[in-house]
């Protein structure tokens, strides 16, 4: 935790800020509390010369004093998950507070602002009604007259008034992950840089070896003599965080169908993800294996799991393990991302461990097929056979725990006619 003065300790200021981080919102988000208080700390101090994204990067987040702010943008993306979390905290806990915390887009800085009261009816507004309702009752010819324009005056606000509407719920399957406690589902995309670090490396790479941090920094490699061109490669996936246009294209279909639960969504790397994080919580991961090694954390759960030959010399495909009548043991997709011909995905959801949360998994053998099971939970027509095909009907009371596989046809790395292949329902 960090140590601030005496003086700024009685700053009711400050004071805010530690009610806020001590508040419920912000007691699974280790980092949004210390990157708050560092925030507050150099603002309330007058130090915006410490405010700036890669001061922030390495103080905060420990980043190395070289990195690049354009090729790493984790300090923006926690800074936005910052500011919907303030959001929370202020629509729930902290909705009787005299003021605000708010952090300006485009900005560092916390800016405090006092909640103004609600106005009282303005006196002359009330003096001006009671004498035209005196001029009424003194003059009874003109009352016709006034009720008529009355008349007018709400008939033309009735026929102007458009009510807002307000979007609709998450539907399912996305729906069984957020809860009444309106706390944030993590979208969890690929991590790139692996999936390229991978292919450099030509071996395959366990979820325990990609904590590690000596894999990261790119020191914990088969290749033990680079050339000059591998090691700026390494050092450039080591210090950057990248992901893939279908990982876009599925958070943007997340947003989309979250509807007036969007504001609980909260996207991360898979970098960024520690085991602990998986005890409590909801999340969507986006990726297969082979570019998000936090889907093999579940594997175990699921019949239809991603396999590779020779890293980056052989098709993946997907093993049915234990296949029914008329299904395929194997199912291969695309050679490389960016051809044409059929790629596979699988959509699932299952249950945490410890039954504390849930997981929605969308992954593809290639972006391809990733960007499909975006699509495909996109369309609500695709929905409503997926529904029927695991025996969903209407608004299910608890979860239905299931896995899709889907198959599509891609032209030119375009996905296209999707389709359902085999489903299960999965019992926990």
């Amino acid at each position: 935790m960090m140590d601030v003065d005496a003086e700024l300790r009685t700053d009711p200021r400050w004071q805010l800020i530690e009610r806020i981080t001590a508040s419920s919102s912000f007691q699974k988000s280790a980092r949004l509390r210390d990157l708050l208080r560092f925030l507050a700390e150099r603002t309330l101090h007058g130090q915006p010369q410490d405010l700036s994204e890669h001061r922030i990067g390495s103080a905060v987040f420990g980043k190395p004093q070289d990195y690049s702010v354009v090729e790493d943008s984790s300090v923006r993306v926690h800074v936005r998950q910052l500011r919907l979390k303030l959001h929370e905290y202020f629509d729930g806990e902290g909705r009787q507070e005299t003021s605000i915390v708010e952090i300006p887009k485009g900005a560092y800085t916390t800016h405090f602002r006092a909640v103004e009261p609600r106005a009282a009816a303005s006196p002359v507004l009330a003096v001006a009604r009671h004498g035209f309702n005196s001029w009424l009752l003194g003059l009874p010819w003109a009352l016709p007259w006034a009720l008529a324009a009355l008349f007018l005056i709400t008939t033309v606000a009735a026929w102007s008034y458009r009510p807002a509407v307000a979007p609709p719920p998450p539907p399912w399957p996305l729906a069984a992950l957020f809860d009444p406690g309106n706390h944030s589902v993590q979208v969890v995309v690929a991590d790139v840089n692996y999936g390229m670090t991978r292919l450099v490396d030509e071996q395959p790479v366990t979820l325990e070896r990609y904590l590690s941090p000596s894999y990261r920094s790119g020191g914990d490699l088969a290749n033990t003599h680079p050339t000059g061109r591998e090691a700026r490669m390494m050092k450039y996936l080591s210090g950057s965080l990248l992901t893939s246009y279908a990982d876009l294209v599925v958070v943007d279909t997340l947003m989309r169908l979250s509807g007036n639960s969007r504001d609980s969504l909260a996207i991360r790397s898979a970098r960024e993800l520690r085991p602990r994080d998986l005890e409590q919580g909801n999340f969507v991961f986006v990726g297969s294996p082979s570019s998000n090694p936090w889907v093999s954390y579940f594997e175990d759960k699921l019949n239809f799991q991603e396999r590779e030959g020779v890293v980056g010399d052989s098709p993946k495909f997907f093993e049915n393990l234990r296949p029914r009548t008329g299904e395929q043991q194997t199912y291969h997709g695309l050679t490389f991302t960016g051809s044409s011909g059929e790629d596979y995905a699988t959509i699932s959801l299952l249950p945490l461990a410890n039954g504390r949360g849930s997981v929605l998994i969308l992954q593809g053998l290639q972006q391809e097929g990733t960007e499909a099971a975006g699509l495909f939970l996109a369309d609500a027509a695709s929905r409503q056979r997926l529904e029927q095909a695991v025996g969903v009907s209407g608004a299910p009371g608890q979860p239905v725990y299931f896995e899709a596989l889907i198959r599509t046809q891609a032209v030119a790395g375009a996905p296209n006619a999707t389709s359902i292949v085999a489903t299960r329902v999965l019992h926990p």
